[in-house]
């Protein structure tokens, strides 16, 4: 099957790259800026024109969406494009995938919850609550791609990270080897996910449409998620990054939101409920600590 990735020079574009050598299907990856030693075809997923012609040329069969607007504090006040990027963007993909009757796999976030409170694991159906202009944006992509009618599967995570560029746990690695003290909030509740693991997730999910290989619609379309096993907050995260890493030297203690001024109201309980996915494609999800460890050896690697 020809696949084309966008966004694949960011964390989980990186780790789309890593699984594609297992298969033996033809991956194209994208990305709006070149990355030295590093293959990549420009494509800017605002330009109809541009999708359609590269999934012509290369007979593209599949779209796996890794590209978005992803600062969340940055997205209060650049509105426009985050909307062109999470809401837009994704239409034109859905519209590229319905005229050649491929697959589009669509990759969301817990932020289109947060604005009304619960203590129970989101599920898919739930209604969306967005508390600021990403969550907002990205809410509108899924709606977006459902009403262009495409085969699709929607991927709601959180709190992604990887070995490749910025994120948590590389700026808690830093901060807890070099700060005597760090304040880290607790009141805010969700699960890491370990990129290389949800790239696994998303092989499974094209492995299984290329297998029922579908001429009247996909039976298994529609939204789903997928983070690591079990829940935490960033305070529990910042102590085991801290643990696995020993540093030891820094005292590391929990602290509310409110501490940290944002222009956006984060989510305080975003765990996803996983029952869906684990199901429907017979996956196994890795505990998060487990997959942290992983993670923190590969970067030990790589230096």
């Amino acid at each position: 099957m020809n696949i084309l990735v966008t966004g694949a020079n960011g964390q989980l574009g990186n780790e789309m790259r890593i699984i594609s050598k297992d298969t033996n299907d033809n991956y194209t990856f994208t990305d709006v800026v070149e990355v030295e030693g590093v293959e990549t075809t420009i494509l800017d997923i605002t330009n109809a024109d541009a999708i359609r012609k590269i999934v012509k040329e290369k007979d593209i069969r599949c779209i796996v969406n890794c590209a978005a607007y992803t600062n969340v504090d940055k997205a209060e006040s650049d509105e426009t494009l985050c909307r062109k990027l999470n809401a837009d963007a994704p239409k034109l993909l859905a519209e590229a995938m319905k005229e050649v009757g491929g697959l589009l796999v669509q990759i969301s976030t817990d932020y289109v919850f947060g604005g009304d409170p619960y203590n129970t694991p989101c599920r898919e159906d739930q209604k969306g609550t967005p508390t600021g202009v990403y969550g907002q944006t990205k809410l509108e992509g899924e709606e977006n791609i459902k009403a262009v009618g495409c085969d699709y599967v929607i991927i709601r995570t959180a709190w992604l990270y990887s070995e490749y560029g910025r994120n948590f746990v590389k700026t808690m690695l830093n901060l807890t080897a070099t700060k005597p003290k760090l304040n880290v909030v607790f009141d805010q509740a969700g699960t890491p996910t370990y990129a290389y693991d949800l790239a696994v997730a998303i092989k499974t999910v094209l492995a299984d449409y290329e297998k029922e290989n579908p001429n009247n619609g996909y039976s298994k379309r529609g939204i789903y998620h997928f983070s690591n096993e079990g829940v935490c907050s960033w305070f529990d995260f910042t102590k085991k990054i801290a643990e696995l890493a020993g540093n030891t030297a820094c005292d590391i203690q929990p602290c509310h939101s409110d501490e940290f001024p944002s222009p956006v109201k984060r989510p305080a309980y975003s765990v996803l409920d996983k029952t869906k996915i684990k199901e429907t494609f017979g996956l196994k999800i890795p505990y998060w600590t487990n997959s942290l460890k992983v993670c923190m050896e590969n970067m030990n690697a790589l230096k």
